[in-house]
C-alpha cells in the first residue's frame, strides 16, 4: 500500500540498526503507524530528522509492506509546541497513552482530531490536567471503551452532588454514603462526571476527582505493564515530598 501526503502527528522515534530510525505516528486515514525511515543521520538529512520529532505535525509519503512501512518523504506542517516542565511530561504522557491504547492500522478519525486539539490545548491556559483528563475521555470513546459520563452503569442520570467509582467494563458505579475514606478518595464527583459529559471546566476540587478513578480504568486496559510516565510522575512526587 502508498501513502502520499498523509497528515499525521509523531508520538515516537527510536534509532534502528546505523542510521535509521523507527517512527510511531498517529495518522489521520490510517490510524496508528509504525514507519522505518532509513538513512536519516547523516547531516544531509537534518530536515528530516528535525521533522520526525515527537509532537510534530507531518505530512509524509511511504509505502506499506506488512506491519511497517518504508518512509520516503516526510516535512513538518508546523512548530511543535515547545514544552517545559509540567507540560513536557503531560506531552509524554499523550504520546505514551496514545501508543499503548491506539491499535496499529485501525482508522481512528476522532481520535485524530482529539490528539490535535490536545496537543494545541498543552500550551494554553486551561489546567493541564483537565486538558489530560478530556483527552482520556475522548480516547476511551475513540477505542470503544468510553461511557455515557451523564448516566451511571444502569442508567440512571449522574447525581452531582454523589461520589462515583468507575467500573472499566460496568460505568460509574454510585458510591454508598457509609463507604469510608479511602473508596472516597478513589472515587470521583458526580459533578465531575457532569462536566466531562458536558466539556465544561470543573471546580478544582472537582477536578481533582477524577485523576485517580480514571487511572483505574486505563490501567485495566493497559493491562500489568504501565505507563513509564505514571512512574515518573511518581518519582517527581517522592522527590517533592522529600525536600
Amino acid at each position: 500500500m502508498r501513502l502520499t501526503a498523509e497528515p499525521a502527528f509523531v508520538l515516537h522515534t527510536r534509532p534502528w540498526r546505523e542510521s535509521s530510525l523507527l517512527v510511531e505516528v498517529l495518522s489521520a486515514e490510517h490510524g496508528r503507524l509504525g514507519l522505518v525511515a532509513r538513512g536519516v543521520q547523516g547531516a544531509k538529512r537534518q530536515v528530516l530528522r528535525a521533522a520526525l520529532q515527537p509532537l510534530q505535525h507531518i505530512r509524509f509519503d511511504a509505502v506499506q509492506r506488512g506491519e511497517l512501512a518504508t518512509l520516503s518523504a516526510a516535512e513538518a506542517l508546523d512548530a511543535a509546541p515547545r514544552l517545559l516542565g509540567d507540560a513536557m511530561l503531560a506531552g509524554f504522557y499523550l504520546n505514551e497513552l496514545t501508543m499503548r491504547l491506539a491499535s496499529r492500522g485501525d482508522p481512528q478519525p476522532d481520535l485524530f482530531i482529539a490528539y490535535a486539539a490536545t496537543r494545541q490545548r498543552l500550551g494554553e491556559s486551561d489546567p493541564l490536567a483537565w486538558t489530560l483528563r478530556r483527552y482520556e475521555r475522548d480516547l476511551l470513546d475513540a477505542i470503544g471503551f468510553g461511557f455515557d459520563w451523564g448516566l451511571d452503569g444502569e442508567g440512571a442520570p449522574i447525581d452531582p452532588a454523589a461520589r462515583y467509582r468507575l467500573d472499566p467494563e460496568f460505568g460509574p458505579r454510585r458510591l454508598l454514603a457509609d463507604r469510608g475514606h479511602g473508596d472516597r478518595r478513589n472515587a470521583a464527583t458526580g459533578r465531575a462526571l457532569l462536566a466531562l459529559a458536558e466539556d465544561v471546566l470543573p471546580s478544582d476540587e472537582d477536578l481533582a476527582s477524577l485523576r485517580r478513578p480514571m487511572r483505574e480504568v486505563l490501567a485495566f486496559h493497559l493491562g500489568p505493564r504501565g505507563l513509564k510516565s505514571w512512574e515518573m510522575l511518581g518519582e517527581l512526587a517522592r522527590m517533592s515530598a522529600g525536600d
